[in-house]
């Protein structure tokens, strides 16, 4: 059921050559957050030939729409250094981005597969993939710098769509709403000023669909309601 709230007014190559890296975005080797700076070094020592690095974000940011997840996959976007890429939650993502015209090609789990995003981008609220898939609440507030970047740089911006909790609360922080006044719940809309509104999803991870919480038509419902928000 619709609820609309309106409380709140490969390595060795780089990574900017594949798919254009930002000034203002977290170099590679970020150094902000030590805990995941040790596990990037970790993975790097384990699987040299992976990306291992802060991932930067994915498609144009003249899109009227950003989608925000919650952080790179260890097997995901830390191997290929695009988010969703290369892990089962990409799957159900591009798929159906691509079904409702946000991008086009086709997806094939690796950087060079074609895919191209015409309008929306992606970016994850932590850069950096964190032990377990679990960041502290530390580096998601460490992190939220470039999500604020994001908003600031993106001038056609009509919509977010928020993967989850923390993605939906990583954007009001973004945003300065207080989490009080827009509570996350699959499905819902909220407006949060400047003629912008955040809609919530789970997150499509393997976990969620797997069990049922989120459905390929659950998920395919929402994102059709935020394209009818930019047709109108």
């Amino acid at each position: 059921m619709r609820k609309l709230r309106t409380s709140v007014d490969p390595v060795d190559q780089p990574i900017s050559a594949l798919h254009g890296r930002l000034a203002d975005e977290p170099e590679r080797d970020c150094p902000l957050c030590p805990r995941l700076v040790a596990f990037r070094a970790a993975n790097r020592a384990a699987h040299a030939d992976w990306y291992n690095g802060a991932v930067p974000g994915f498609g144009p940011r003249s899109a009227p729409v950003l989608i925000v997840g919650l952080a790179p996959g260890l097997g995901g976007a830390n191997r290929t250094g695009r988010p969703f890429t290369g892990d089962y939650a990409g799957v159900l993502l591009y798929e159906t981005l691509l079904a409702a015209g946000f991008a086009v090609g086709s997806y094939a789990a690796r950087i060079d597969d074609g895919l191209r995003l015409t309008r929306c981008r992606i970016v994850n609220a932590v850069r950096c993939v964190p032990p377990g898939n679990k960041p502290l609440p530390k580096e998601i507030a460490t992190c939220n710098r470039f999500l604020a970047v994001e908003f600031a740089a993106m001038p056609a911006l009509k919509a977010v769509l928020a993967l989850g909790r923390i993605a939906h609360e990583a954007v009001l922080r973004a945003r300065g709403v207080p989490p009080r006044k827009a509570p996350f719940q699959h499905g819902a809309e909220h407006r949060l000023g400047n003629n912008l509104i955040l809609f919530d999803s789970y997150h499509v991870s393997r976990y969620n669909t797997s069990t049922g919480r989120l459905t390929a038509a659950m998920f395919s419902e929402v994102v059709a309601r935020l394209a009818a928000v930019l047709e109108a």
